[in-house]
Parts: C-alpha cells; sequence; structure tokens
C-alpha cells in the first residue's frame, strides 16, 4: 500500500523538508488589504511584516474549505493508496473539522487532529514519514502518530502583543500592561491544542530567550530524534539558541521561519523551541 502524509501550510516546514519527505501541502488564505494570497512560499513573513508597517492593517487569513480540502485529497489519491492527513489544531481553527467532513465524503483518509501548531504539526508530520519510510501498516502509523500528539511540546516567546490585540487575542489592558513592564509571554498549546500564557518574562529579547530555552530544556524529557527552532522573524540571538538546542543531544535541529498565517498572528520576532518528549515509561 502507497500512503501518502499530507498537511497545511500551518505546518511551517521548510520546502527542502516537505521534497526530501515527498509530504503532500494545501495551503491557507491569506489576505492583505484587497488581495487575496496563498500562504506559500510566494508570501514571506517579512513581506507580510512590511505591509503592516506601512498600512497598520493586520492580515486577515481564512481557513481551508471544506470543498478545497475534498479537491487536495483526491488529488493525493490519485497518486496514493490512502491518506494520513495531520492539521491545525481544533481548538485554534476550524480548519480541522472542515477536513473531517471533506475525508467524510472521499475513502481512505485518515485525519488526525494536531492539537497544535506550526512546527508541532510538522514534527507530528515528519514522524508519520518516518513510519512510512519502515514500511509500518497504515493502522499503526495512525494509533502511534496520535499517541505522540500528547507529548507534543509547542511553545513560543511572544516579542510583542500588538498583533495578538489587532487579532482580538488579547485586551487593550494586558497590551499596555505588557509594554510598561516589559513583559514578553510564553504561550504554550496544552494538552487541549488551546493556547494558554504559561510563562511571562521581563527583559530584553535577547536574555528573555536565553532564560526561555534554558527553563524548555530542562523542564521536559525530549525524545532526542530532532527538534525545531522556529520564527516569524530572526532575532538577533538565534545562533545562540541554535547552539545550545544542537548541544543538548538532538539528531536533527532545523531553523524554520514561520509562514504568513503563523506569523500574522503572532507578530515579528517571535521564537519557539518545538519538540516531542519521550513516552514516560523511556529514560
Amino acid at each position: 500500500m502507497k500512503i501518502a502524509v499530507a498537511c497545511e501550510s500551518t505546518c511551517d516546514l521548510t520546502s527542502e523538508l516537505v521534497k526530501e519527505n515527498n509530504i503532500y501541502v494545501t495551503p491557507f488564505h491569506v489576505v492583505l488589504g484587497d488581495e487575496e494570497f496563498l500562504d506559500d512560499d510566494n508570501l514571506t513573513s517579512k513581506m507580510l511584516f512590511d505591509y503592516v508597517d506601512k498600512t497598520g492593517t493586520l492580515p486577515k487569513t481564512a481557513a481551508i474549505t471544506v470543498g478545497e480540502y475534498e479537491d487536495f485529497f483526491k488529488s493525493v489519491l490519485a497518486e496514493n493508496d490512502a491518506v494520513i492527513f495531520i492539521g491545525l489544531s481544533s481548538q485554534i481553527s476550524s480548519t480541522q473539522s472542515n477536513a473531517i467532513l471533506a475525508a467524510n465524503n472521499v475513502k481512505n483518509v485518515y485525519v488526525i487532529d494536531s492539537k497544535s501548531l506550526s512546527t508541532g504539526i510538522g514534527l507530528l508530520v515528519l514522524s508519520a514519514c518516518d513510519k512510512v519510510k519502515q514500511n509500518m501498516e497504515l493502522n499503526e502509523i495512525v494509533s502511534k502518530v496520535k499517541a505522540e500528539v500528547e507529548r507534543v511540546q509547542a511553545s513560543f516567546v511572544l516579542n510583542t502583543l500588538k498583533f495578538m490585540h489587532k487579532g482580538g487575542r488579547c485586551s487593550v489592558f494586558a497590551l499596555l500592561g505588557a509594554q510598561a513592564l516589559g513583559i514578553k509571554p510564553k504561550i504554550e498549546v496544552d494538552h487541549t491544542g488551546k493556547m494558554v500564557v504559561e510563562r511571562k518574562y521581563r527583559g530584553k529579547l535577547d536574555v528573555v530567550l536565553d532564560k526561555y530555552s534554558d527553563d524548555i530544556l530542562a523542564e521536559h524529557n525530549p525524545d532526542l530524534t530532532r527538534a525545531f527552532i522556529t520564527y516569524s522573524s530572526r532575532p538577533d540571538c538565534t545562533d545562540k539558541i541554535v547552539e545550545k538546542v544542537k548541544k543538548f543531544g538532538f539528531k536533527e535541529v532545523y531553523e524554520t521561519t514561520a509562514g504568513a498565517t503563523v506569523s500574522s498572528h503572532c507578530g515579528p520576532e517571535t521564537l519557539g523551541i518545538l519538540f516531542i518528549d519521550k513516552e514516560s515509561d523511556e529514560n
């Protein structure tokens, strides 16, 4: 059986990783003023931030429709016997329910709720690809990936709350308070797939990210297969963070830039370290 692994553009995987692993990706929609774009390599986070700086207007994002998913699944099935689709958290977007509705109309599509975002999704996608390469049975792959969903550690530090505020995800009081106190919140995706403020750091971004990287590596027990350092635009201190994560012992450490959909909501110089924890009975 030929099994395909598919996801949305919110996985934030590099084009090289997508190509190397034969991953099928369908894009979200991003609206800048009167123009609509697809969330792909033709619309970078830099272009998006330049637009916001110039116009003062936040981009809008739109989930993929049921019809678009149906067309996407059919196109993938034209080359494969089955599709494992891993999508953005159902607690963040309606895209997951749209994918499920579409899958009900197409045979041999298995939809998994990542309960995550960005390269938290990407970790699960690459794990599924690993299992396909190992010639695991379809049901075993689906079962194992679903178990890994609960162990994905997806968090990031915001340098500014302006984008969250403009998008209606934080009050003006929280925005003004954060600015006055120099707060840079750590946002974590919890076990239900919701984004929550897990910690509030204070200080300059380089100091905050150094502390954040120490904290997240100390507080978890990562599976050392791979980790992602993902940012909306690259902070100056990123080299130090990358080196620290590499020294921790991960076999693969990837730097990735968040796509337009994710960047639309988090703003510039947001950075996250993402990995999958070991199972509780592992050393």
